[in-house]
């Protein structure tokens, strides 16, 4: 991808403006009731011993319908969406051929990435994937990444851009992040990005690794739940997710605790667009594999009052670029 087609594509990805981050994983099953955070941070970045990897025979979402996630997004007005194919535990929501460890094994061996796709490409939706870099189960993390781990995650990239079509972005994590994964001196960021793009040329690869340069993503992301903001004087091209709830992945309280207003959803997605950056709002699947409700109710409260800006024709001045 030259330069000027390298800009054209993140125009045409700011441009979508409003999305739908949705997290759906092992986390899901696993912490819906205890434990505060989404995965076992003490382990990677302070040696403590793993204490809740996933049995794949536990993921058995009864009622999963990937439809009715589509329809909930759709209704909020989102243009493109992102999914967790693979989270920091390694659970893969797809039959990898590259480990054990997926649905394959699972008391529910539905492909969900293939679900997910047809529903929220059946809703004009354009849908990308995530991808963690960082994994619990293979120990691909800040202590251990080996030649053989690398090509481990290629086969897993190779999977997903071969067999389910056009995939037109990937948000990638745990890639030498704040809170850890493989560095870029044993997975280099140049060589991931052209095997990445010599698969799908077209297909951003976006790194939510706080940093705020494009040396190693095609997008700026930033973690606005964690408090991660663009600068007053940024001008894109971004990326910028938050919550409704207090966690990324559902819990059981969500169901009915009081949702962040729709005003307070709106302000901050007029803010990141102003700045020329998309914003992903997140929705977290219940254990059964459905939005709740009250958040199905708040995505629509979002879409019959949201008005996206004007389409970018040109670089604004400042545009970020490499």
């Amino acid at each position: 991808m030259t330069q000027q087609e390298l800009i054209e594509r993140q125009k045409w990805f700011v441009n979508l403006r409003l999305g739908q981050f949705i997290h759906f994983n092992s986390a899901t099953q696993q912490f819906y009731k205890t434990r505060k955070n989404d995965w076992e941070d003490d382990h990677e970045n302070k040696g403590a011993p793993r204490k809740y990897p996933f049995n794949p025979k536990d993921w058995n979402p009864s009622e999963l319908d990937c439809a009715q996630w589509a329809k909930a997004s759709k209704a909020m007005g989102a243009k493109f969406a992102a999914f967790t194919a693979k989270h920091h535990e390694g659970f893969c929501l797809w039959p990898t051929a590259a480990t054990e460890h997926c649905v394959r094994n699972a008391a529910c061996k539905r492909d969900v990435v293939a679900e997910y796709l047809d529903a929220y490409r059946a809703q004009g939706i354009e849908a990308g994937l995530y991808f963690s870099m960082l994994d619990l189960t293979h120990t691909i993390g800040r202590k251990k990444c080996t030649p053989a781990d690398v090509d481990f995650t290629k086969q897993q990239f190779k999977e997903l851009l071969t067999n389910y079509g056009e995939i037109p972005f990937i948000i990638i994590d745990g890639w030498q992040a704040l809170w850890g994964g493989p560095s870029y001196a044993n997975m280099p960021f140049e060589e991931m990005d052209a095997f990445v793009k010599s698969i799908q040329p077209n297909c951003l690869l976006i790194n939510h690794s706080c940093e705020t340069t494009l040396a190693h993503t095609d997008v700026v992301f930033y973690e606005n739940a964690a408090g991660q903001n663009a600068a007053k004087d940024f001008t894109g091209p971004g990326a910028a997710g938050n919550i409704l709830t207090r966690h990324w992945f559902w819990r059981e309280k969500d169901a009915g605790m009081k949702l962040k207003s729709a005003d307070w959803a709106l302000k901050k997605i007029n803010s990141m667009n102003a700045k020329n950056v998309a914003f992903l709002l997140n929705a977290s699947p219940n254990r059964f594999g459905l939005i709740d409700e009250n958040m199905a109710a708040r995505f629509e409260e979002i879409g019959k009052i949201y008005r996206a800006p004007p389409d970018i024709k040109e670089i604004p001045d400042g545009w970020l670029t490499r």
